[in-house]
C-alpha cells in the first residue's frame, strides 16, 4: 500500500511539474503567435497598406492572435494578447500581457475565431489600457479598419478614435461587434515572462528592467512594419 501511495504521489508531482512548465511556456508562445499575426496581416493586401499607415503615428499596439467567440443566445468570448508601446526614441517597448474578453446576452448564434491588431492612437487610450480594465464603447472609442478576409482596402480611416481595429475572422457570429468587449492587464504572465513582478506600466517605461530577448523578433517585425508605412 505504501508503495502504491508513494507511486501515486510521484505521478501527481510529475503532472504538477509538467503543468507548471507548460504555464511558464505560454507567455512565450503568445509572443511568437503575435509575431505570426503581424506577419499574416502584413501579407494581406486588403489590410497591410492601412495597417502600416496607422502604425506610423501609433502610440501603442495591442495584438490578440486568437479571439474565440461563440454561443447560442448566451454569448461569450475570450483571448490573450500582448501590448507594446512606442518609446521616446521611436523604438518599441517590451511586450506586456493582457486578457481580452466579452460576455453578452442576445440573439446570437454561431462562432468565430479572429486575429486582431489594435492600433492605439493617443496617450489617453494607452494610459487607460496599461492601468486598468477598459471596455470598448465605454472607456475606449474604437473604429474598425479593414475587417475580415475579403473586404476591400480602405482609403481613409475614422479620425479622432482612440483605437483602430484590424482583423481577420474565420466563422460567423451574428449579433453585436466589439462594443462591450474588455481588455485588462495580465500581471501573472508578466511575472512569468520577466521572472519578477512587473505591471504593464513598468514594462513599457523601463525596457532595461523588463528585458527578454525572446521578444526581439516581435519588436523587430513591428519596427519594420511601422517604418514601411512612413515611406
Amino acid at each position: 500500500m505504501r508503495r502504491i501511495i508513494a507511486l501515486f504521489a510521484a505521478v501527481v508531482s510529475v503532472i504538477a511539474f509538467a503543468a507548471q512548465a507548460a504555464d511558464a511556456d505560454r507567455p512565450q508562445q503568445l509572443v511568437n503567435e503575435a509575431r505570426t499575426t503581424l506577419d499574416s496581416l502584413n501579407k494581406d493586401s486588403n489590410i497591410s497598406p492601412n495597417l502600416k499607415l496607422a502604425l506610423v503615428k501609433a502610440k501603442g499596439v495591442l495584438i490578440v492572435p486568437s479571439f474565440i467567440k461563440g454561443g447560442f443566445i448566451l454569448g461569450g468570448a475570450g483571448g490573450s494578447g500582448v501590448l507594446l508601446a512606442r518609446l521616446p526614441d521611436g523604438n518599441w517597448s517590451a511586450p506586456a500581457f493582457i486578457t481580452m474578453g466579452e460576455a453578452s446576452i442576445g440573439l446570437q448564434i454561431g462562432g468565430s475565431v479572429s486575429e486582431f491588431v489594435f492600433v492605439i492612437n493617443n496617450d489617453k487610450a494607452l494610459d487607460a489600457v496599461i492601468s486598468k480594465k477598459v471596455t470598448f464603447g465605454a472607456d475606449i472609442e474604437l473604429a474598425a479598419g479593414p475587417f475580415g478576409a475579403n473586404v476591400g482596402a480602405q482609403t481613409s480611416m475614422s479620425a479622432g478614435k482612440d483605437m483602430w481595429a484590424f482583423a481577420r475572422s474565420q466563422g460567423l457570429f451574428a449579433g453585436g461587434a466589439l462594443d462591450g468587449a474588455y481588455i485588462e492587464p495580465r500581471n501573472d504572465w508578466n511575472a512569468l515572462y520577466y521572472s519578477q513582478k512587473l505591471e504593464a506600466r513598468q514594462i513599457i517605461a523601463a525596457p532595461v528592467i523588463a528585458n527578454n530577448r525572446d521578444a526581439d523578433e516581435l519588436r523587430a517585425t513591428l519596427a519594420r512594419m511601422s517604418t514601411a508605412g512612413a515611406m
